[in-house]
């Protein structure tokens, strides 16, 4: 099973490390953050985000609790990104994340999530093979530690209402992963940023490097366009900003 998992992570780095990737989240990235910003990188993963936030000039704290990642990121991020091992989530506990060891990015702390997902288009090659223990803590608590971002990237799997739900304030700008064949799951963090705080929006399809829309758009405008999506579409990053 360790096998498994360390081939796990060079799957991971070839495909998140690609040079045009690394240059397209560089670019990208330059123009979202100021130099100084904090951002946080909620479900860091291989940190090919939090260095590209980095090179931006932004300070980071990079939270990713699933092995060997958070090992790795240990011995390979530059010392002035903060890593926190540990999974953002409601509460300050313990929890247990399903684990796909060939396929470490669809890992989730969602207890319904893989079970959805072994039936989606897409996921058909997908094995949740094991279960890893994690410490959670809050976005409320990571907040009281290092301060409010300005910007915070989530993706974390069908978790992302979850850790919203340890959120007591709104934010400036974050961003959540979407997949089409859960959009009810974006569209449930879309009411809870709603709750928050009065946020527009914009998509970033796949890994285009930037933005679908030229403007900004309210919470009815994405839920139409989510609504209109190809549940067997491919997966991207929906952004929100305080208006």
């Amino acid at each position: 099973m360790q096998l498994r998992a360390y081939l796990g992570l060079i799957r991971s780095l070839a495909i998140y490390y690609n040079p045009l990737r690394r240059r397209q989240l560089r670019a990208f990235y330059g123009g979202l953050l100021q130099p100084g910003d904090l951002a946080f990188d909620i479900g860091a993963h291989v940190g090919s985000r939090a260095r590209a936030m980095r090179a931006a000039g932004a300070r980071v704290v990079a939270c990713e609790p699933q092995e060997p990642f958070a090992g790795f990121l240990r011995r390979s991020l530059p010392r002035d990104i903060v890593l926190v091992q540990q999974a953002i989530g409601p509460t300050e506990t313990v929890a247990r994340m399903a684990v796909s060891s060939l396929h470490p990015t669809v890992s989730s702390l969602s207890t319904s999530f893989a079970a959805e997902a072994a039936a989606a288009p897409g996921f058909e090659h997908v094995r949740w093979d094991r279960s890893q223990e994690v410490r959670m803590t809050t976005m409320d608590a990571l907040i009281a530690a290092h301060g409010l971002p300005d910007f915070v990237k989530i993706d974390v799997e069908g978790f992302e209402l979850d850790v919203l739900s340890g959120l007591g304030q709104p934010l400036p700008m974050l961003s959540v992963e979407y997949l089409p064949a859960f959009r009810d799951r974006t569209l449930a963090v879309i009411d809870r940023l709603q709750d928050l705080g009065l946020y527009r929006f914009n998509p970033v399809t796949g890994e285009a490097g930037g933005f679908l829309w030229d403007d900004w758009r309210d919470a009815d405008a994405v839920r139409a366009w989510l609504k209109g999506l190809d549940p067997q579409g491919g997966s991207g990053d929906l952004y929100a900003r305080l208006a």
